[in-house]
This record gives structure tokens, sequence and C-alpha cells, in this order.
């Protein structure tokens, strides 16, 4: 158990195991004890990393919106590989955390060797739709202003189990980086060069639309639906979750 320090906000993160790495990024809202139930098979031959993003569980809650954004979540991407030494990585996460996985090989694309995009959307190549996300966003950030942490009881398996010191910074989160500015992500799709994993689980119908899209963009992209979950696949169905991911690890020699 870890933190850093990036322009004096401290990211906590965890290191589990040892081989070439995979980082591993929750969705919003949660933590990186959602992935509890994948440390020990993707950690058998691999160097496993979690970390917490910040205004989540461990890490810092700065008060600044603007230590919120997708360009500050990448860059603590990119500041937890510098700190455990590895200049590539198998790159992945849930959710928001798909999203940043997506733009951090935009950004970065030198230092992913693969991703992993779990119960994800891209992103939205029109206005309108984006804009209706954002509000959607809003309306996030003002139930958790309003309520507290209260709302996380009766939301998704991964968000049940985070534990975080208090909702301001999910509050902030929301706004700074659940909510969306263009389309650069979604319109990356198809320069994406490295194996890439698309899984959804059958009750997420939210985002099977968006598994297809992506499956469909990304060259070569393989796509895994897992039956019985919903939209926390690794929680919901974990047996059949790791499953896949070592498969596609072995299958690409990665």
């Amino acid at each position: 158990m870890s933190t850093l320090t990036r322009d004096g906000v401290d990211i906590y993160y965890e290191v589990h195991g040892s081989g070439p790495v995979i980082l591993l990024s929750h969705g919003y809202s949660s933590t990186s004890a959602m992935w509890r139930g994948q440390i020990a098979p993707l950690s058998k031959e691999h160097t496993l990393v979690l970390w917490d993003m910040r205004g989540h569980g461990e890490s810092d809650y700065p008060e600044d919106q603007s230590q919120y954004s997708e360009e500050h979540t990448v860059a603590d991407m990119a500041a937890i590989l510098d700190a455990v030494g590895a200049r590539e990585a198998v790159v992945g996460g849930l959710s928001l955390g798909g999203y940043m996985s997506l733009a951090f090989h935009l950004a970065h694309p030198e230092r992913v060797k693969a991703l992993l995009i779990i119960d994800t959307g891209p992103g939205f190549k029109k206005d309108e739709p984006r804009a209706d996300w954002n509000a959607n966003a809003e309306r996030t950030a003002q139930k958790y202003a309003q309520e507290g942490l209260g709302p996380l009881e009766s939301s998704t398996a991964e968000r049940r189990t985070a534990r975080h010191r208090d909702a301001r910074g999910l509050e902030l989160a929301a706004r700074g980086m659940l909510a969306q500015r263009d389309a650069r992500v979604i319109a990356s799709l198809p320069d994406i060069k490295v194996p890439s994993l698309v899984v959804v689980g059958a009750l997420d119908t939210n985002f099977l639309i968006a598994a297809d899209y992506m499956a469909k963009k990304i060259p070569g992209a393989e796509k895994v639906v897992i039956d019985g979950a919903g939209h926390a696949a690794n929680i919901d169905r974990p047996k059949t979750f790791n499953n896949a991911i070592v498969e596609f690890l072995k299958r690409h020699s990665l």
C-alpha cells in the first residue's frame, strides 16, 4: 500500500505480485477495493497495480474543482506507472476507469501494451447526447452534495463496496471527471493498434450498445459478454470474468 504525491495531491495505489504490469482503474464513486476478486488470479504472473482516483477512497480530496479532470486522471495514471518502474503496461478499467484507460492510450499510446475495457462507454461523437450525459453528471454531483454517501448503499455492486471519507470528492469528481468536453476519445478508437478486450455484463443494458460499438471500431478488438452480470461484471461473475482476462493475456503473450 503506497501513496505518491503529484502537485500536492496524494494518490493511493497498491501493488500485488510480480511480472508484466497490469494497471486497473475503478469506476466513478467506487475504489480499488472493487478489484479484490481479481488480485489472486491476475497477480500470479503479473504485477497488478490498483489505485484510487482523486476524490475517492484513500486518495486526497482536493477542494479545488480544477484538480478534477480527465487530464489530471491520465497524469495520475502515468505517475503511478513511473512509481512502479513500468515503461508500459496492460491498461484497463471499469466504466469511468475504462474511459480513462482509453484517454490514457490517446495521450500515451507508447505506454500501453493492451487495453481491458470493461462495462464502459467511449464518450459521444455528437454534442446533444454529450450534453445529456453532462446534465446527468451534474445531477449526480448535486445528489452527493445533498445526500452525502447514502446513495451508494442502493447502487451497483462496485459502489456498495466502496469506502470514502466524505461525499465532497464524489461531487467534484462528477463535475470534473465524469463530465465530458469533446469527442477526442471516441474518435481515437480506429487508431488503437494494441490488443483490446471489451467486456460487458449481459444485464448491463446501458452499456451493451457501447460495447458493440467499441468492438467494431477498435481494430481487432475482442468482445466478451458475461451472462448473469450487470455493471460490475468482475464482481457479479468473478470466475467467468477472471477466466476471460487470463485467457486474453495468454492469447496475446502479455
